[in-house]
């Protein structure tokens, strides 16, 4: 897996600080995407050890609250064992702090109760899928529509984008809305 950026201090992609990961490679081309240089999975570096290392010592410090992951695609079916594997070793080492990984697929594609919408011929599930969202707390689920583009939102792009309270989406077998700080849930612009 190739990744085209990595952001530290992030205060964009998920609560608090963090770092984060942009990974390479998506089919998708949604039109307006924000990172369409990252479509390309041969796109940036690739994706080695020393640069893993490099993104764990960046969480170290108390002030790092997580780790987020977007793309690219990161649910891509060629990205996912690079993913499923680096998430385990970031969850392994922080226990404590969140990640949050953003995804075109919607929940019920990754869980293989839909089919992948186009312009995807197979569905994005393997056997990685099931392990990397036991890893996740939030997945921000479906693709950038330009029409339902809404600039107010928090930690998304358009309005079709849920963010999804993994473990308890899993407990339950369906999508669970995150919910926010209600501060953040009842501001309007």
């Amino acid at each position: 897996m190739n990744y085209s950026a990595i952001k530290y201090c992030d205060i964009a992609n998920g609560i608090g600080v963090r770092t984060t990961l942009f990974v390479s490679g998506c089919q998708r081309h949604c039109p307006f995407c924000f990172n369409q240089e990252a479509a390309d999975f041969e796109a940036g570096k690739p994706f080695d050890e020393a640069t893993q290392e490099q993104i764990l010592d960046s969480m170290e410090p108390p002030y790092v609250d997580g780790f987020s992951i977007l793309g690219g695609e990161p649910m891509e079916r060629r990205n996912q064992a690079a993913v499923a594997d680096f998430l385990e070793r970031v969850r392994e080492r922080f226990p404590h702090k969140n990640i949050w990984l953003y995804s075109g697929f919607t929940w019920e594609e990754l869980r293989g109760k839909r089919p992948a919408a186009a312009p995807y011929k197979e569905s994005p599930v393997t056997e990685d899928t099931k392990r990397i969202l036991g890893l996740l707390d939030v997945l921000v689920d479906g693709p950038f529509v330009q029409e339902k583009k809404d600039i107010s939102l928090r930690f998304r792009g358009s309005e079709n984008q849920r963010l999804i309270d993994v473990p308890e989406s899993l407990k339950q077998d369906r999508a669970v809305l995150w919910h926010d700080d209600p501060l953040y849930e009842t501001h309007t612009m």
